[in-house]
Protein backbone atom coordinates (compact mmCIF):
# COMPACT_ATOMS: atom_id res chain seq x y z
CA UNK A 1 0.00 0.00 0.00
CA UNK A 2 1.15 3.23 -1.09
CA UNK A 3 2.37 5.59 1.96
CA UNK A 4 -0.04 8.35 2.52
CA UNK A 5 1.78 11.90 3.74
CA UNK A 6 0.81 14.84 4.98
CA UNK A 7 2.18 18.44 3.84
CA UNK A 8 1.61 21.71 6.13
CA UNK A 9 1.79 24.41 4.25
CA UNK A 10 2.10 28.50 5.59
CA UNK A 11 0.34 30.62 2.85
CA UNK A 12 2.18 31.47 -0.81
CA UNK A 13 5.02 33.15 -1.36
CA UNK A 14 8.47 32.86 0.53
CA UNK A 15 8.73 36.35 1.84
CA UNK A 16 5.10 35.90 3.73
CA UNK A 17 4.22 32.15 3.23
CA UNK A 18 5.39 28.75 2.14
CA UNK A 19 8.08 28.85 -0.33
CA UNK A 20 6.38 27.66 -3.91
CA UNK A 21 9.06 25.99 -5.14
CA UNK A 22 10.06 23.83 -2.35
CA UNK A 23 6.40 22.85 -1.83
CA UNK A 24 5.98 22.18 -5.48
CA UNK A 25 9.41 19.76 -5.23
CA UNK A 26 8.21 18.08 -2.38
CA UNK A 27 4.54 17.49 -3.45
CA UNK A 28 6.46 16.19 -7.15
CA UNK A 29 9.26 14.13 -5.14
CA UNK A 30 6.19 12.28 -3.45
CA UNK A 31 4.38 11.25 -6.55
CA UNK A 32 7.29 10.27 -7.93
CA UNK A 33 8.11 8.11 -5.28
CA UNK A 34 4.68 6.73 -5.23
CA UNK A 35 3.62 8.58 -2.22
CA UNK A 36 -0.38 9.89 -1.93
CA UNK A 37 -0.53 13.29 0.01
CA UNK A 38 -2.89 15.78 1.66
CA UNK A 39 -2.05 19.14 2.40
CA UNK A 40 -3.10 21.41 5.31
CA UNK A 41 -3.01 24.65 6.74
CA UNK A 42 -4.01 26.35 9.57
CA UNK A 43 -7.07 28.38 9.19
CA UNK A 44 -5.60 31.65 10.65
CA UNK A 45 -4.90 35.27 9.39
CA UNK A 46 -0.91 35.54 7.91
CA UNK A 47 1.24 37.37 10.48
CA UNK A 48 2.14 40.08 7.57
CA UNK A 49 1.44 40.67 3.60
CA UNK A 50 4.23 40.98 0.97
CA UNK A 51 4.57 42.16 -1.91
CA UNK A 52 6.92 39.92 -3.88
CA UNK A 53 7.08 42.32 -6.43
CA UNK A 54 8.61 44.89 -4.54
CA UNK A 55 9.77 43.60 -0.98
CA UNK A 56 7.09 46.13 0.36
CA UNK A 57 4.94 45.22 2.98
CA UNK A 58 1.39 46.12 2.24
CA UNK A 59 -1.81 46.90 4.32
CA UNK A 60 -4.14 43.77 3.63
CA UNK A 61 -5.34 40.85 5.79
CA UNK A 62 -4.72 36.93 4.09
CA UNK A 63 -5.47 33.69 5.48
CA UNK A 64 -2.94 30.76 5.37
CA UNK A 65 -5.41 28.55 4.64
CA UNK A 66 -6.48 30.39 1.52
CA UNK A 67 -3.63 31.41 0.53
CA UNK A 68 -2.14 27.97 0.88
CA UNK A 69 -5.00 26.60 -1.23
CA UNK A 70 -2.99 28.33 -3.78
CA UNK A 71 -0.51 26.03 -4.30
CA UNK A 72 -2.51 22.68 -3.92
CA UNK A 73 -5.29 23.88 -6.15
CA UNK A 74 -7.58 23.71 -3.85
CA UNK A 75 -6.93 20.21 -2.25
CA UNK A 76 -6.13 21.09 1.17
CA UNK A 77 -8.12 21.03 4.75
CA UNK A 78 -7.23 22.90 7.30
CA UNK A 79 -5.12 21.55 9.59
CA UNK A 80 -7.74 21.17 12.75
CA UNK A 81 -9.06 18.21 10.59
CA UNK A 82 -5.41 16.36 10.67
CA UNK A 83 -5.92 12.85 12.56
CA UNK A 84 -2.25 11.26 12.83
CA UNK A 85 -4.23 7.72 12.54
CA UNK A 86 -4.73 8.69 8.80
CA UNK A 87 -0.67 9.17 7.51
CA UNK A 88 2.34 7.55 7.50
CA UNK A 89 4.95 10.70 7.89
CA UNK A 90 4.72 14.72 7.84
CA UNK A 91 6.42 17.15 5.83
CA UNK A 92 6.71 20.83 6.59
CA UNK A 93 8.38 22.94 3.31
CA UNK A 94 9.93 26.17 4.49
CA UNK A 95 9.59 29.73 3.66
CA UNK A 96 9.36 32.59 6.04
CA UNK A 97 5.62 32.00 6.27
CA UNK A 98 7.17 28.24 8.98
CA UNK A 99 8.72 31.39 10.75
CA UNK A 100 5.83 34.05 10.68
CA UNK A 101 2.31 31.97 10.42
CA UNK A 102 3.29 28.34 11.80
CA UNK A 103 6.00 29.86 14.49
CA UNK A 104 6.56 33.02 15.62
CA UNK A 105 10.89 32.28 14.79
CA UNK A 106 11.22 34.90 13.05
CA UNK A 107 9.86 37.79 15.73
CA UNK A 108 10.74 36.16 18.70
CA UNK A 109 13.88 33.79 17.98
CA UNK A 110 14.53 30.50 20.38
CA UNK A 111 11.46 32.35 22.42
CA UNK A 112 8.80 31.86 19.76
CA UNK A 113 5.91 30.37 19.83
CA UNK A 114 4.53 27.81 17.68
CA UNK A 115 0.88 27.76 16.19
CA UNK A 116 -0.99 25.27 18.18
CA UNK A 117 -2.94 23.09 15.50
CA UNK A 118 1.02 22.95 14.53
CA UNK A 119 1.90 21.92 17.49
CA UNK A 120 -0.34 19.09 18.28
CA UNK A 121 0.29 17.73 15.15
CA UNK A 122 4.30 17.87 15.64
CA UNK A 123 3.41 16.16 18.86
CA UNK A 124 1.03 13.89 17.46
CA UNK A 125 3.43 12.56 14.90
CA UNK A 126 6.43 12.34 16.97
CA UNK A 127 4.39 10.37 19.74
CA UNK A 128 3.18 8.29 17.13
CA UNK A 129 6.94 7.17 15.83
CA UNK A 130 6.39 8.55 12.64
CA UNK A 131 8.77 10.38 10.74
CA UNK A 132 8.98 14.01 10.26
CA UNK A 133 10.41 16.27 7.48
CA UNK A 134 11.61 19.84 7.32
CA UNK A 135 12.86 22.04 4.68
CA UNK A 136 14.47 25.22 4.62
CA UNK A 137 13.77 27.03 7.66
CA UNK A 138 10.64 24.87 9.25
CA UNK A 139 13.40 22.96 11.52
CA UNK A 140 13.14 25.56 13.83
CA UNK A 141 9.38 24.55 14.89
CA UNK A 142 11.25 20.94 15.52
CA UNK A 143 13.56 22.17 17.43
CA UNK A 144 11.01 23.98 20.03
CA UNK A 145 8.83 20.65 20.22
CA UNK A 146 11.61 17.90 19.87
CA UNK A 147 14.33 17.77 22.57
CA UNK A 148 17.70 17.52 21.18
CA UNK A 149 16.60 17.06 18.03
CA UNK A 150 19.68 16.45 15.25
CA UNK A 151 19.14 18.88 12.27
CA UNK A 152 20.34 21.04 9.48
CA UNK A 153 19.26 24.89 8.60
CA UNK A 154 21.99 24.72 6.05
CA UNK A 155 25.41 26.83 7.25
CA UNK A 156 23.84 29.92 9.09
CA UNK A 157 25.76 30.59 12.31
CA UNK A 158 22.92 32.67 13.70
CA UNK A 159 19.99 30.45 12.93
CA UNK A 160 22.38 27.66 13.83
CA UNK A 161 22.83 29.30 17.42
CA UNK A 162 19.56 29.83 18.24
CA UNK A 163 18.65 25.78 17.55
CA UNK A 164 21.28 24.80 19.53
CA UNK A 165 20.10 27.06 22.58
CA UNK A 166 16.81 25.29 22.29
CA UNK A 167 18.74 22.02 23.04
CA UNK A 168 18.78 21.14 18.99
CA UNK A 169 22.06 19.49 17.49
CA UNK A 170 22.76 21.33 14.09
CA UNK A 171 24.79 19.93 10.95
CA UNK A 172 26.04 22.19 8.06
CA UNK A 173 24.73 20.96 5.11
CA UNK A 174 24.88 21.94 1.34
CA UNK A 175 22.73 21.23 -1.72
CA UNK A 176 21.01 18.08 -2.22
CA UNK A 177 21.92 17.16 1.80
CA UNK A 178 19.97 15.43 4.62
CA UNK A 179 20.31 15.34 8.02
CA UNK A 180 18.98 12.33 9.32
CA UNK A 181 17.71 11.67 12.86
CA UNK A 182 17.14 8.02 13.20
CA UNK A 183 16.07 8.16 16.93
CA UNK A 184 13.51 10.72 16.59
CA UNK A 185 12.57 9.87 12.91
CA UNK A 186 13.36 13.48 11.81
CA UNK A 187 14.47 14.57 8.15
CA UNK A 188 15.82 18.23 7.12
CA UNK A 189 17.29 19.37 4.39
CA UNK A 190 18.39 23.19 4.13
CA UNK A 191 17.08 24.08 0.53
CA UNK A 192 17.03 27.93 0.32
CA UNK A 193 18.64 28.76 3.42
CA UNK A 194 21.72 28.12 0.79
CA UNK A 195 22.15 30.43 -2.25
CA UNK A 196 20.05 27.80 -4.56
CA UNK A 197 18.82 27.42 -7.95
CA UNK A 198 15.20 25.39 -8.64
CA UNK A 199 17.26 22.23 -9.32
CA UNK A 200 18.77 22.40 -5.87
CA UNK A 201 15.80 22.93 -4.33
CA UNK A 202 14.86 19.16 -6.35
CA UNK A 203 17.46 17.77 -5.13
CA UNK A 204 16.85 18.51 -1.58
CA UNK A 205 13.05 17.76 -1.40
CA UNK A 206 13.92 14.50 -3.66
CA UNK A 207 16.54 13.50 -0.80
CA UNK A 208 14.46 14.29 1.96
CA UNK A 209 11.01 12.55 0.77
CA UNK A 210 13.03 9.26 -0.49
CA UNK A 211 14.52 9.54 3.60
CA UNK A 212 11.14 9.91 5.21
CA UNK A 213 9.49 7.42 3.10
CA UNK A 214 12.42 4.61 4.23
CA UNK A 215 11.76 5.69 7.83
CA UNK A 216 7.80 5.05 7.40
Amino acid sequence: MNKKIAVILSGCGFQDGAEIHESVMTLLALDQQGANYQCFAPDVEQFKVQNHLTGEQVSENRNVLVESARIARGDIKSLAEFNVNDFDALVMPGGFGAALNLSSFAVDGPACSINPEVENTVRATHDAKKPIGALCIAPVILAKLIPNVNLTIGDDAGVAEALESLGASHSNTRHGEVVIDPANKVVTTPCYMLDAKVSDIYKGADALVREVLTLA
